[in-house]
């Protein structure tokens, strides 16, 4: 099968660890590096990976637009806002891993074929992609009024993006839930733990059902059922506890450990993101391919 090429913007710690997980792909070919910082450690592990790299940040990729048909964006929500306009300027197909949500929200286990044809697509936040499943899979057995998560990260594994973007962090998780979701209204809240050793990701989902009976079973069900699919492409994802349902409160506990590829195993806020991105990213090539192929 031909490979469709792609570039990673951004040479931190999210976008090397999408550089590792890109050597598994069987349809995307990592082409590119972008960074602006020449010592940092991503782009010197791309030059010893034979990668092209860029070090002057995002005009040096517009001077070569060629050289990857898909880019993710690591960088940050309002670097984002620039970018999206000058990568659509260049006819390339964008996978934003910042909170900056220029383009429509996607979360591979609820409405991964919605938006292929997309130039601009977004990948909320940490937490809704660890969190927002868990509320679908409810609302999808009974109608949900009100969705609460509080998500809690190692405090190691926030970087300066991540502490930058907090307030994005809260306002475009809380619209995911909603949107996605389906929650009537949606709250998100993010805790940046010190312990050492350093603690996994850890969410905790509060969920207001509708209505005077509450289908227990068929919830409990839906939850796994989608907790199954998410660790199709997320192993490191799992419920601490089951489901815990009190008349029309729902708590749901779940626990996130990376993969380990580039980032610590703890670090699996980063993880579920980079993941889902890769996840996605494969499947908007497969369907570019078929429609070459059509």
């Amino acid at each position: 099968m031909d490979k469709v090429k792609v570039a990673i913007l951004g040479s931190g710690n999210i976008g090397t660890d999408l550089m590792l997980k890109l050597e598994r792909s069987d349809v995307l070919q990592l082409t590119t590096v972008i960074g602006i910082d020449p010592q940092s450690e991503g782009l010197r592990m791309a030059r010893e990976k034979g990668y092209r790299v860029i070090d002057n940040g995002i005009q040096g990729f517009l001077e070569h637009p060629e050289w990857a048909d898909i880019v993710f964006d690591a960088t940050s929500a309002k670097a984002h806002i620039r970018h999206a306009k000058l990568l659509r300027q260049a006819g390339k197909v964008v996978l934003d891993l910042t909170p900056a949500a220029v383009g429509p929200f996607i979360v591979p286990p609820v409405n991964l074929t919605e938006h292929l044809e997309e130039m601009n697509i977004n990948f909320i936040t940490c937490g809704g992609q660890a969190t927002i499943p868990i509320v679908h899979a409810i609302h999808r057995v009974s109608p949900v009024a009100y969705a609460e998560i509080v998500a809690t990260i190692s405090s190691k594994s926030a970087g300066p993006g991540t502490r930058a973007n907090i307030d994005e962090f809260t306002e475009t998780t809380a619209r995911g839930l909603e949107k996605i979701g389906g929650a009537k209204r949606g709250k998100a809240i993010i805790i940046l733990n010190p312990a050492e050793p350093p603690i996994l990701m850890r969410n905790t989902v509060y969920a207001l059902v509708e209505g005077e009976h509450v289908p227990k079973q068929e919830i409990c069900a839906s939850i796994e059922t989608m907790v199954e699919t998410i660790q199709t492409y997320v192993p490191g994802y799992r419920l601490r506890t089951n489901p815990i349902i009190e008349g029309n409160k729902v708590t749901v506990m779940i626990e996130v450990e990376g993969a380990g590829d580039y980032l610590p195993k703890y670090a699996g806020n980063l993880d579920i993101m980079t993941a889902a991105a890769v996840k996605v990213a494969e499947e908007v090539a497969k369907h570019r391919l078929s429609k070459q192929l059509a």
